[in-house]
This record gives structure tokens, C-alpha cells and sequence, in this order.
């Protein structure tokens, strides 16, 4: 049977109360109402857990990065920024989008996404 999607995207963490007041608050994801620590953007659902309290060590996500998509990628940057995100290094522009990379507060990686070259056909 082939896989057919995404249910969420696992997000480690040490404080989950921290992490969902970042995830709703800062970054602004519509919150799952019936649970607690779930986030979405768009149709990928961010699933907040805490690794240790399932006698796991906790470690952060690095080097996948979900791509969250902005359509004006400066002016969410520096409205992020203005709540307090730091970013690591200026917009990164590969000739087909725009990136930006952050963390979140428990050191997961994250970015700022926005393709401004259409796809190519075929």
C-alpha cells in the first residue's frame, strides 16, 4: 500500500507549554482544538511532545527544516523578529526562492519559505 501523506510533523521539546505559546503565539499556527500541542500550517499539523516524559532523551531536530511557506518572507521575517526570533544569516535567495532559517526556542530547526519562479513544465 502506498503512502498517501503526512499526518504530522513530530516536534521535540523540554517545555511543551513554552513550545505551544511559540508555535500558536509567536509563529501564529491555527491551534488543533482538541489537543493541547497541536499547530497547523496549513494542512501539516505540528505535534508538540515532550521525548524524556516517554523515557526518551530529548535532542533537537537539525538539518530538516520544514519549510514554512511566506508569501512576503521579509516582512513576516522582521514581524518574527520583532517578537523576539532570531534568525541565522540574512535570506538566503537560490535563484527560484527565497529562505530564511531559524530555531525554535527548544533549538529545532525551522525556515521561512517562498518560491518565486514558477515550477518548470513537464
Amino acid at each position: 500500500m502506498p503512502i498517501d501523506g503526512v499526518d504530522f510533523i513530530a516536534v521535540p521539546s523540554t517545555n511543551a507549554e513554552r513550545a505551544a505559546a511559540f508555535y500558536g503565539g509567536v509563529l501564529g499556527l491555527r491551534p488543533d482544538p482538541k489537543s493541547k500541542y497541536e499547530f497547523w500550517a496549513g494542512s501539516v499539523c505540528f505535534g508538540i511532545w515532550e521525548p524524556e516524559k516517554a523515557g526518551m532523551t530529548f535532542a533537537p531536530q537539525r538539518n530538516a527544516h520544514p519549510a514554512l511557506h511566506a508569501d512576503d518572507i521579509e516582512a513576516t521575517r522582521a514581524d518574527l523578529e520583532a517578537k523576539g526570533v532570531v534568525f541565522d544569516g540574512a535570506t538566503f535567495d537560490t535563484g527560484v526562492c527565497r529562505m530564511a532559517f531559524f530555531r525554535d526556542p527548544d533549538g529545532n530547526d525551522l525556515m521561512l519559505h517562498s518560491r518565486y519562479a514558477p515550477y518548470p513544465e513537464g
